[in-house]
């Protein structure tokens, strides 16, 4: 895929801009996209509906984040989800003075009030609203179906008068930009993000993690949640006991995952960017099983020269070049994620082409993307010479 070339910025004046995000409780690809619109816009403040600096990356401990009334609630900073039935609320009150918004989202901060313009970067529609089986898994709580069935009209009515509000949207994939012209009927130009890995330049070898990590591994960074699918993953490596598998993740199936894992599996989470690049460094191949709307981790591991398996879907369409830097399987089955493993292992890998990949998501083409996108929004007014007529 070709993605948008960025055009030369010769603007003297800048609007001023503010960023949105929903909410900053864990991390993440889309926190990490938050970080690289604040470094692109660093006079930028960071509007949200809840912040919780000990659960998501420290680097927003040196921007100016700004909450709504919500962030009060202590529990809603580390249960976001539980804070549903008042994210409606949150979102609207929240009111930013700024020329340009640039609004992170996935369902909540398109809907953020401005006077200004307003650009919206779009993971996916409302997963919760739209795609509720995949989202919620198999099994999701009597209390939660009731609740998403109760409030699903209301919300689907907040979120297209929120979609109604937005300037311009940009879709983070072909997946996301199919499904905003399903959803909204809007047509939108794709924009990848960018990743933000600095091979070799986040610390030491960190030998308290090092002495944990096997010999060999294969990877999965990822989100605990129902649809990442980890839970396929490590049913296919409890087939291949003679393979390890590092997961690096946090969210609501952690116990079940724990209960699951076969010995030659290891759970860690809460990483730090050093540790992050010790794991990336040292493993044999990335694996990603989930229906993802864009497939960041297989740019990052291609940055450290490591090949993926990944599923046949989605955003990893986009990012991932079948026997070039990784290989797909079809569905998230444990026969056809263990099959994909067994290839990877039997190909020959380049590293210079991997890495040549990962330059193609650089974050200065992000940034400079964005900046056009703000700046053909923004028209500053006019200034008369002359005398008034």
């Amino acid at each position: 895929m070709t993605w948008p070339e960025p055009d030369p910025v010769g603007a003297a004046d800048r609007p001023r801009v503010a960023i949105a995000h929903d909410y900053l409780t864990q991390r993440g690809g889309a926190e990490r996209v938050v970080l690289a619109l604040a470094r692109a816009f660093p006079d930028a403040p960071v509007y949200t509906t809840l912040y919780d600096p000990d659960s998501t990356y420290p680097e927003f401990r040196d921007i100016d984040v700004r909450t709504s009334w919500l962030n009060r609630v202590a529990p809603l900073r580390r249960h976001h989800r539980a804070a549903l039935p008042a994210l409606p609320l949150a979102a609207s009150s929240i009111r930013i003075d700024a020329d340009v918004v640039i609004a992170s989202s996935s369902g909540w901060a398109h809907g953020f009030r401005t006077r200004g313009r307003k650009l919206v970067y779009c993971y996916s529609p409302a997963r919760w609203l739209y795609e509720s089986e995949r989202y919620l898994g198999d099994t999701p709580s009597r209390s939660t179906v009731a609740g998403l069935r109760a409030m699903g009209p209301a919300l689907r009515l907040w979120d297209r008068r929120a979609a109604a509000s937005v300037d311009q949207y940009l879709a983070i994939s072909t997946v996301t930009q199919d499904r905003l012209k399903r959803t909204y009927g809007i047509e939108a130009p794709v924009v990848p993000a960018p990743h933000s890995v600095d091979v070799g330049s986040r610390g030491g070898d960190e030998p308290m993690l090092g002495s944990t990590l096997p010999a060999d591994y294969f990877l999965v960074v990822s989100r605990l949640l129902p649809y990442k699918n980890v839970q396929e993953i490590l049913a296919a490596f409890a087939d291949r006991p003679h393979l390890n598998l590092v997961v690096v993740g946090a969210g609501p199936q952690k116990d079940e995952l724990r209960h699951l894992a076969t010995p030659n599996v290891t759970l860690l989470e809460g990483l730090s960017d050093s540790e992050m690049d010790l794991v990336y460094r040292r493993c044999t191949a990335l694996v990603a099983a989930s229906h993802e709307d864009f497939g960041l981790t297989p740019i990052e591991a291609a940055a450290y020269g490591k090949p993926s398996v990944v599923l046949r879907w989605g955003g990893f369409l986009d990012t991932v070049v079948e026997g070039r830097t990784g290989v797909f399987f079809d569905r998230p089955e444990p026969l056809l994620i263990a099959s994909a493993v067994d290839e990877t292992l039997a190909r020959p890998w380049d590293p210079a082409v991997l890495a040549a990949r990962a330059a193609e998501f650089s974050e200065s083409r992000f940034a400079a993307t964005v900046t056009n996108y703000v700046l053909g929004l923004w028209r500053p007014r006019p200034t008369h010479s002359g005398p008034a007529a």
